[in-house]
């Protein structure tokens, strides 16, 4: 029997905690501290696309894939350890957000179009 999305990222959440515990990080996990952590994560994969053509950032080579993965990594931990400090179901937080956002952008408005919702 496979494990389902939410188990996986029980899981997920789960291990964050531990390692955290084992090196008794806890202390320096507030919300704050994960927030910021997140957003330097976030700008390490930015600096991956640094430069870039769309076109090359669609072809990356095996050490900038590497990278990306790396960083892409870091931000769902940073992101399900903020989530879990501050008791936040994530599946059922992106599913609202992803309901929210078909009711800003409905498809007869908005297909092929990438402006904010406010600004059609």
């Amino acid at each position: 029997m496979s494990a389902t999305n939410n188990d996986t990222l029980e899981l997920l959440k789960l291990a964050m905690r531990q390692f955290a515990q084992e090196r008794e990080w806890e202390q320096f996990h507030s919300p704050k501290n994960l927030s910021m952590a997140l957003a330097g994560e976030t700008a390490e994969l930015l600096d991956c696309f640094r430069w870039l053509t769309e076109e090359q950032s669609y072809q990356l080579d095996n050490k900038q894939m590497f990278a990306v993965k790396d960083e892409l990594a870091d931000v769902l931990l940073f992101t399900v350890r903020l989530a879990d400090k501050l008791n936040v179901d994530l599946l059922s937080a992106a599913q609202q957000k992803i309901a929210k956002n078909a009711e800003r952008y409905p498809v007869e408005k908005v297909k092929g179009n990438a402006k904010k919702y406010n600004q059609y």
